[in-house]
């Protein structure tokens, strides 16, 4: 048996080779994508210059690989293994949409299948604990967690506008849902999430401001797609953390769907690309992408964090926990106009 000292080295080392991997596989797909792959600025841009896309290719071969790994090593079963290759169409489809423009009913088809499918082999959305209380609920909670997966597979999508801002919102998400779940002993699920939070951040290096190559449709649904399914595995053994997790992901769930429904209400056509965002509307404010994607870190670190362990811990209800995380990041995505008419 591994002793406490001996799991620490385990994850760090996991953690680095993760990142340094990617690091070396985003510089490879940027001398591919420079020639191939070129995101060429607009009106609807947050950039100015020519910028190869599809730097997230890399996490996605780091992390699809070394989920296996982790499977022969004895650490996953592997239904789980099983269940996450669902992210692997999602990349592949988003893999296209970066060459040529693949239809919006072809994409949600292979998001949906793919949802259903990770969903089916991890058992489904389990008995969800609220406070004192545990509530199953039944076949409606199952259609609920499949939406929320193609949801949040989708406005990963949307989030990323701007230079290293969905980056930073997953390597946070990760780092700290690992913090997390050591607190509750849940050391199980610790290196997994620390070997995403490394590939993510290998990729992040070459993409702060200025990006020198975006992640493009192929890491953003993928990253969405993963982090809704580790959501899932988490409550297998701690059914609070499904709301840590909610409350860690506050950032982009507050500021995707504030500004999908102020779109709808003016009759848009929400799939057309946009800069209404509230951080897109923070940038053009603030002149730099680096000072809106620290922003989503530090609060990601420093607000939502706590509140996302307290509630693991048992030490506040989940609707405390939640009322402070949404209410907070609500009141400053409105404050920014998000899904307001451009500027």
């Amino acid at each position: 048996m591994i002793s406490p000292a001996g799991f620490v080295l385990l994850c760090a080392a996991a953690a680095a080779a993760a990142l340094l991997l990617a690091w070396l596989l985003t510089g490879s797909i940027r001398r591919y994508a420079s020639a191939r792959l070129l995101d060429h600025p607009n009106d609807r841009s947050s950039h100015a210059v020519p910028t190869p896309r599809g730097g997230g290719l890399s996490f996605v071969v780091v992390i699809s690989g070394a989920l296996p790994l982790l499977t022969l090593a004895g650490l996953l079963p592997w239904s789980v293994t099983i269940a996450f290759a669902a992210t692997l169409p999602v990349a592949m489809i988003g893999f296209l949409d970066d060459h040529r423009p693949v239809s919006a009913a072809l994409r949600l088809l292979v998001h949906a299948l793919a949802a259903a499918w990770g969903l089916y082999w991890l058992g489904g959305l389990l008995p969800l604990s609220w406070g004192a209380a545990v509530i199953d609920l039944g076949w409606p909670g199952q259609l609920l967690a499949w939406i929320g997966l193609v949801w949040l597979l989708n406005l990963f999508n949307f989030m990323d506008g701007i230079d290293a801002i969905a980056g930073a919102e997953a390597v946070t998400v990760l780092a700290g849902m690992a913090l997390v779940m050591g607190l509750t002993g849940e050391l199980g699920f610790i290196l997994p999430l620390l070997i995403a939070a490394g590939a993510v951040a290998g990729f992040l290096l070459w993409n702060l401001p200025p990006a020198r190559i975006f992640m493009g449709d192929v890491g953003s649904g993928y990253l969405g797609l993963l982090l809704g399914l580790l959501a899932l595995l988490g409550t297998v053994h701690s059914p609070r953390t499904l709301w840590s997790w909610v409350i860690m992901l506050a950032c982009f769930v507050t500021d995707a769907t504030v500004t999908l429904l102020r779109r709808l209400l003016r009759r848009e056509a929400v799939h057309h690309a946009h800069r209404s965002h509230a951080y897109q509307r923070a940038a053009r404010r603030w002149h730099s992408h680096g000072r809106v994607s620290g922003a989503v870190a530090v609060i990601n670190l420093v607000w939502l964090l706590p509140w996302a362990a307290a509630v693991a811990l048992g030490l506040t209800h989940p609707l405390i926990g939640l009322i402070a995380a949404y209410s907070f990041v609500g009141a400053l995505t409105v404050a920014l106009g998000a899904g307001s008419a451009a500027e």
